[in-house]
């Protein structure tokens, strides 16, 4: 499993409650404190992609983890900020930014979406990226556009999440009602038009991508074939 593959082998059918609660501090200490390693340490495939043809700048990795994307960025030249609800997963970060070599480029934060949805200052960033974080339908509108408020003039964000045709097609569990999304529930909430659309909308973002591509992924069962949302934004 990567580290990047956030469902949390929950039955569908939970209450708005329950998927509230796999936000908190407390579900990810504890899951983050009971091994080594929860991830595979590998940065996500998507997020290296998407940045190949950026210039380094300032990052800010969004629900960090244990701190492959952060980490991988710091070692591509970006000045990083990693930030997460998890005080275990900041430790593990700092921890592996040292061992890396690039502590002196990455430094770490506290961030609480379902408390405070923005996890830095406005307009601060050149990147700000946020991988496969599935949030319950209710509070989604509020927490994207808090991470989206983060991005400088000029700076991208990156949104990658697991794709709904995932659960059709038996490659993950169904954790919720709407926790997986297409590219059109983020183009909608931040008030994008797609490319060739008519410009109805406040023409703050230009869609650089907006795609649905599969991969591979290694299972206990052999290789599965899924698919991600991928959503990347210029600000003007």
């Amino acid at each position: 499993m990567h580290r990047h593959e956030r469902h949390h082998d929950h039955r569908s059918g939970q209450t708005l409650a329950e998927l509230r609660d796999a936000l908190t501090a407390g579900f990810w200490d504890e899951r983050y404190g009971g091994s080594d390693r929860v991830w595979s340490g590998r940065p996500n495939q998507r997020l290296v992609e998407q940045v190949a043809d950026l210039e380094p700048g300032t990052a800010l990795d969004v629900a960090c983890g244990e701190g492959a994307d952060a980490v991988w960025l710091a070692k591509q030249g970006w000045r990083v900020t990693a930030v997460d609800v998890s005080q275990v997963a900041l430790a593990k970060v700092a921890a592996h930014a040292d061992e890396q070599g690039v502590g002196d480029r990455l430094r770490i934060g506290f961030y609480d979406a379902l408390a405070d949805p923005r996890p830095a200052g406005r307009r601060t960033f050149d990147l700000v990226t946020v991988s496969f974080l599935h949030v319950p339908v209710p509070d989604f509108a509020a927490i994207y556009r808090g991470i989206a408020e983060a991005v400088a003039p000029g700076g991208r964000l990156l949104v990658t999440a697991h794709h709904p045709d995932d659960v059709a097609t038996g490659a993950r569990h169904d954790h919720g009602p709407g926790l997986m999304f297409e590219p059109d529930r983020v183009l909608e909430t931040l008030g994008v038009d797609r490319p060739g659309e008519a410009d109805g909308k406040d023409g703050t973002w230009e869609v650089e991508v907006a795609d649905t591509p599969v991969r591979e992924q290694e299972s206990a069962d052999g290789p599965l074939v899924v698919r991600d949302t991928v959503v990347r934004l210029r600000r003007r």
